[in-house]
């Protein structure tokens, strides 16, 4: 009897989640097949923004604008974890922690105020992309750079050279 209740009740609990998980008329994006259409939607869409940018002509002094506009869409879906199209501060925070430059709060909201064009308290793609191709300069745009330049350096490729004893110090 006492074996047949302990069984019974995970899969009872199993089955209860699962119903109450699939009852809601709107599905959750997470994981698999649904997260990957989500990611596809996304990068669409700043597709679309960056074919926008390109022909309004307000960067057509900057050299090699689609390629960094590409450049700059994938750091941004990178940065927007929830893919809500805005980097808030707790994305932001993380961004930074990632590149080994943590924050404050304070210095958190000061880096969104900085950018942030349409008072939001999040960085909206549009304000990303004039952070990273005006010519205003902002802490977060010189650290990014910085981050990118950190990441070019060379790699030497093949085996390394041998050495005998004699080399040594």
């Amino acid at each position: 009897c006492c074996f047949v209740v302990v069984v019974s009740f995970p899969f009872f609990l199993f089955v209860f989640l699962f119903l109450l998980s699939h009852n809601n008329s709107e599905m959750s994006l997470q994981g698999g097949k649904q997260f990957g259409q989500l990611k596809q939607q996304q990068e669409q869409d700043l597709d679309d923004h960056n074919a926008k940018v390109l022909q309004s002509g307000n960067y057509k002094d900057v050299e090699d604008l689609s390629d960094k506009l590409e450049e700059y869409k994938k750091q941004f879906m990178v940065f927007d974890e929830d893919h809500s199209g805005d980097i808030d501060m707790m994305e932001l925070k993380r961004m930074m922690e990632k590149m080994g430059q943590p924050k404050t709060h304070l210095e958190l909201k000061k880096m969104i105020a900085e950018v942030d064009s349409r008072n939001t308290g999040t960085i909206h793609y549009d304000d990303f992309l004039n952070m990273m191709l005006g010519s205003k300069s902002s802490v977060l745009k010189l650290i990014l750079m910085f981050e990118g330049k950190k990441k070019e350096k060379e790699v030497p490729k093949g085996l390394p050279p041998k050495k005998s004893l004699a080399d040594l110090p």
